[in-house]
């Protein structure tokens, strides 16, 4: 199933093993392809986000294998 962006974002993201990171605030895409290369992830405050890259407003750089939106919740596969 196809979704806006604009559909997706402030969804909760998870990880496939139920560990919720936070809502989603943005994307970070090629402009030539139109390929999602990160989401940008405000994160909770369980979140240590000294574990993840992180941009200058203090979101989560998540960069992902797959993605998939279930209702209000995305979940992802995380990129090793």
């Amino acid at each position: 199933m196809k979704h806006f962006a604009t559909q997706l974002r402030g969804k909760t993201v998870m990880t496939e093993d139920g560990q919720i990171l936070g809502v989603l605030s943005d994307f970070v895409f090629e402009t030539k392809t139109g390929r999602i290369h990160s989401l940008l992830v405000q994160p909770t405050e369980t979140i240590e986000t000294r574990l993840f890259k992180t941009d200058p407003e203090g979101r989560i750089i998540l960069n992902f294998r797959s993605m998939k939106a279930v209702k209000d919740v995305i979940v992802t596969q995380l990129a090793e």
